[in-house]
């Protein structure tokens, strides 16, 4: 697989209920990969794939750490073409880890956090088919993004949307027009809000865990 990536493999034989996890700019494979343990009781085989174009983390020179991000983010708004070549490239990864990995199609979800989940919401709502949720966190929905998805029945597509009140990286304002945007779409999103800023907190980590669990493991 061209991508890096980490999985976590569950105790027992597969094939495994499966999630695909993607990070947010700027973090790497393992970020996401943590909470593993805590979804579900640690059962499901959780696939961690990293984005491919290096970030700096602090000034030029300063010997910053290095993170990883799905397409640039700058002063200006991400391309249409820079997220469609993500897409793409994160398409493909799925394609063969889920060739490849004991993996559970009939009980497969996706995640993504931050701009991690702007690629997630794309891979789900152009197949919807393929995936029995989508959990997008602390996240946004472009609306070149909308515009380019082939005319589909989504409508069994579960999705939960999970954003901060207090994120001051993504407002709370762009989560809620991203909802009216699934729905528009013919999707019942499950939206929450949180006392939390950018991040995932104890109580969005447990509800989450018991989202996943009713659709993977129910």
């Amino acid at each position: 697989m061209k991508l890096a990536h980490a999985t976590w493999q569950p105790a027992g034989r597969g094939p495994w209920p499966t999630l695909v996890v993607l990070h947010g700019f700027g973090s790497n494979a393992l970020d996401l990969l943590s909470l593993a343990p805590h979804l579900c009781g640690g059962r499901l085989l959780v696939v961690a794939p990293q984005g491919p174009d290096p970030v700096s983390l602090g000034p030029p020179g300063g010997g910053a750490p290095q993170g990883w991000a799905w397409f640039p983010l700058g002063a200006t708004p991400p391309s249409p073409l820079a997220i469609a070549n993500a897409v793409a490239g994160a398409r493909a990864f799925v394609d063969e880890a889920l060739a490849r990995l004991p993996v559970d199609r009939e009980r497969t979800a996706i995640l993504g956090f931050s701009q991690g989940g702007v690629i997630a919401s794309a891979l789900a709502l152009a197949e919807p088919a393929r995936w029995r949720a989508l959990a997008a966190l602390s996240t946004w929905i472009p609306g070149d993004l909308v515009r380019s998805l082939p005319a589909v029945d989504r409508s069994r597509l579960e999705v939960l949307v999970q954003h901060g009140t207090g994120d001051d990286m993504i407002d709370l304002a762009r989560a809620r027009e991203s909802v009216a945007t699934l729905r528009s779409l013919g999707i019942e999103a499950d939206a929450r809000e949180y006392a939390m800023g950018h991040e995932v907190n104890a109580r969005s980590l447990a509800e989450l865990s018991a989202w996943l669990e009713e659709r993977l493991l129910g």
